[in-house]
């Protein structure tokens, strides 16, 4: 019996062509709530940017976040699992960043900022994803206090050449311009864990829901995984199950092949 739902924001809870989360998947969510099912946020957004939930935060349908890709995972006010980024490796990306001139996204644990900003984090995060504010600071301030995930705007080519130079990090794209890197270890997968045991829910209870290259691992890491029909195809090869696109019903759908609700 499935007890926990996961649900990635982007393209999968939200819609990237109207910005809001389907009627079908809010009712559908609080037809599974009212059965007793726990539903979870599994995202690549740090709270400071998570801003498009007000349809199920409103009816307090949300039980718990693992955010920043699984770098922060809270329940309420509880944080019940944190880890940061090595100093020595905020530091590279930081002079990397410098030398070679592309921007990059640090997240602090309350906080976020952009340096170095140019026209495709304007159009990423401003037109794309809806942020509103997205303060600005120079690489020297940014790196001053703990960070959590750096977010820089590279190729996957630069990547390869970067990522290595991380020892205590990890990455996950789920849009061509940027890569998320979180402390090695901190992911999606890792967050359901760390839910799951703080709730006493067993790995065989859980289903998530994903679309982007950083969900791959989350849907093979549940019992039942599910893309929606407008994930990327190689992260449907990670899926037990395909639904239709966020768009289509997608969730309201799959919930209801697999008689999570009727």
């Amino acid at each position: 019996m499935i007890k926990a739902l996961f649900f990635d924001i982007d393209g999968t809870l939200v819609s990237f062509n109207t910005h809001a989360i389907p009627e079908s998947t809010i009712e559908a969510i609080a037809t599974a709530k009212a059965k007793g099912i726990r539903i979870f946020i599994a995202t690549g957004r740090p709270t400071a940017i998570i801003n498009n939930l007000s349809a199920l935060q409103d009816r307090d349908l949300i039980d718990g976040y693992i955010t920043m890709n699984g770098g922060y995972c809270f329940v309420g006010k509880e944080v019940i699992y944190k880890s940061a980024i090595p100093t020595a490796d905020v530091q590279t990306l930081a002079h990397i960043a410098g030398k070679e001139k592309f921007p990059c996204i640090f997240v602090g644990e309350h906080d976020i900022c952009v340096c170095q900003p140019d026209e495709m984090v304007r159009k990423v995060f401003y037109d794309y994803l809806k942020v509103d504010s997205l303060p600005v600071k120079t690489l020297e301030e940014a790196i001053r206090k703990e960070v959590f995930q750096m977010t820089p705007f590279i190729t996957q080519e630069q990547e390869k050449l970067i990522l290595p130079q991380l020892h205590g990090c990890e990455a996950g794209r789920w849009f061509p311009a940027f890569t998320d890197m979180t402390a090695k270890g901190s992911t999606k997968q890792k967050g359901i864990d760390e839910v799951i045991r703080h709730f006493n829910i067993s790995l065989e209870e859980t289903m998530a829901f994903g679309d982007g290259g950083n969900d791959a691992g989350m849907l093979r890491h549940a019992a039942i995984g599910v893309a929606m029909g407008n994930a990327l195809e190689e992260v449907k090869a990670y899926a037990d199950y395909v639904t239709t696109s966020v768009d289509e019903n997608g969730i309201a759908n799959a919930l209801r092949e697999f008689s999570i609700i009727e």
